[in-house]
């Protein structure tokens, strides 16, 4: 197997797992830990696709996909006090903005990449979190979505409070994706230093 594959998996199922075990570790009213170390696999995307190519950015992807299902499939067998620690709406959610997310990354970086070096990485990570921060929380949350499992109608999202405390009213679940959202904006802008270095001297390969 391509050492570079091999390198890009390892890194990408460590991001997923250790996001999954820390999303379960709240920090403050809207965020959770593991807002601050799942935006990483966008880098771990970029850097992949920058040095070998979109094909193999896109068999790392897929292998973080299986690795975050096998967790999720982990988490809804903990029984909790309220039910299952992952239900199947988040799992679901999960999944596919992982999945859109990653792969509408690697397509935009691909079109981009004989730009300026910043280009690629900013515009498709801002593309990739806002994909992934819309669909997850929508699919896991949002009442449009309650067929999916209606035995975790997860209602306590719904509740209509001021966003952040303090604004206009609107569910809880919109504060918490904005804050997320937020997170992914400023980590995409901080991956360039890592992204630059891990980068130098790689030839711009063809998508």
């Amino acid at each position: 197997m391509n050492r570079g594959l091999i390198l890009g998996i390892t890194a990408m199922a460590t991001i997923v797992v250790a996001s999954n075990i820390l999303v379960q570790f709240l920090l403050g009213d809207w965020l959770t830990w593991g807002a601050f170390t799942y935006p990483f696999a966008f880098l771990i995307t970029d850097v992949m696709n920058r040095t070998y190519g979109a094909s193999l950015a896109r068999k790392v992807v897929l292998a973080g996909f299986v690795v975050g299902v096998i967790c999720s499939l982990i988490g809804t067998q903990i029984m909790l006090e309220f039910g299952p620690a992952v239900s199947l709406r988040i799992a679901l959610g999960s999944g596919t903005a992982f999945l859109a997310a990653q792969l509408t990354d690697v397509l935009i970086f691909s079109k981009l990449r004989q730009g300026n070096w910043w280009k690629a990485p900013l515009v498709s990570s801002f593309a990739g979190a806002g994909l992934d921060t819309a669909l997850f929380f929508s699919i896991a949350f949002a009442g449009a979505f309650i067929f999916l499992d209606p035995s975790q109608p997860n209602g306590w999202a719904r509740e209509v409070i001021p966003m952040f405390g303090i604004g206009p009213m609107a569910p809880l679940w919109v504060s918490l994706a904005l804050a997320d959202f937020a997170v992914k904006m400023c980590l995409a802008l901080v991956a360039l230093g890592p992204y630059r270095q891990l980068t130098r001297g790689a030839q711009p390969l063809a998508g």
